[in-house]
């Protein structure tokens, strides 16, 4: 009897080890987001090709309010809503606007912020973006976009040839070519990935961001698998913390300058 009560002993310490260091892994789990690095400045490479940008930053920062680790898989854009089903990764984090045609197909958080899209085109070009305006000229766009969605649905029938690409960085090379008229992108995508580049001199944006809230979103959220409920519960309060906090804020105005990001 006097051995049996320092090994019960010992077992309830065990016991007690085992649990806290289960809560320890459960509070500390990985989080894998999916995303196409070529899209500065949300998501793009540095020098080194550590992977930067406002969506890692703030994907970063919603895991540490979940009590979670970031893990960051690539793909191309058009490849993220299958990826994210075939569970290559949990949550798509890549400038993806929550659209009415996307949530047929995936789930969505919350808004994280909001950010306009316009049409770029070199500045003596006196281009709008209207179908009369861009009849007959070559707009390229990310493939599988919501501006790509926009485009063939307002102007691809009045006569506009709408050319999609995997890469963005894709679209300014063709369009520096010659051989695109304008591209149409998320402001501030087009601001850093091409008009503050010396490359992008003679180019700008053209008339006024377009709208079509239907096509264009609610805003930029991290898509989900249907039915992943626990895990949307659990980024959405992470996301309501961020921005509650001011950290979306604050690194909006690292990476976007003025531009208004706030949910509409």
């Amino acid at each position: 009897m006097k051995l049996l009560k320092p090994l019960m002993a010992l077992a309830c310490a065990f016991a007690s080890i085992a649990a806290s260091s289960a809560a320890i892994a459960a509070d500390t789990s990985t989080l894998r987001f999916g995303l196409e690095a070529q899209y500065p400045p949300f998501e793009s490479k540095g020098p080194n090709g550590e992977l930067q940008g406002l969506d890692i930053d703030v994907g970063n920062a919603v895991c540490v309010a979940a009590h979670m680790t970031c893990k960051w898989v690539e793909t191309s854009f058009d490849g993220l809503i299958p990826a994210l089903q075939g569970r290559k990764f949990d949550a798509i984090n890549s400038a993806m606007n929550a659209t009415e045609q996307r949530r047929q197909a995936i789930d969505f958080t919350t808004v994280v912020y909001r950010v306009p899209t316009q049409l770029i085109a070199k500045r003596d070009s006196g281009l709008l973006p209207t179908p009369e305006s861009l009849k007959g000229k070559r707009v390229g766009v990310l493939q599988a976009s919501i501006q790509e969605t926009f485009a063939k649905a307002h102007w691809e029938p009045a006569g506009v040839t709408v050319v999609p690409y995997q890469d963005q960085n894709q679209v300014y090379t063709d369009l520096l070519a010659g051989r695109l008229d304008a591209t149409l992108v998320l402001a501030p995508a087009g601001q850093t990935g091409f008009l503050s580049k010396p490359t992008g001199k003679d180019y700008a944006f053209v008339g006024q961001p377009v709208r079509d809230d239907k096509i264009l979103g609610s805003g930029i959220a991290y898509g989900i698998r249907k039915g992943d409920t626990a895990l949307r519960d659990q980024l959405n309060a992470a996301i309501a913390k961020v921005q509650a906090d001011g950290t979306v804020k604050t690194l909006a105005a690292k990476y976007l300058g003025n531009i208004d990001i706030t949910p509409k």
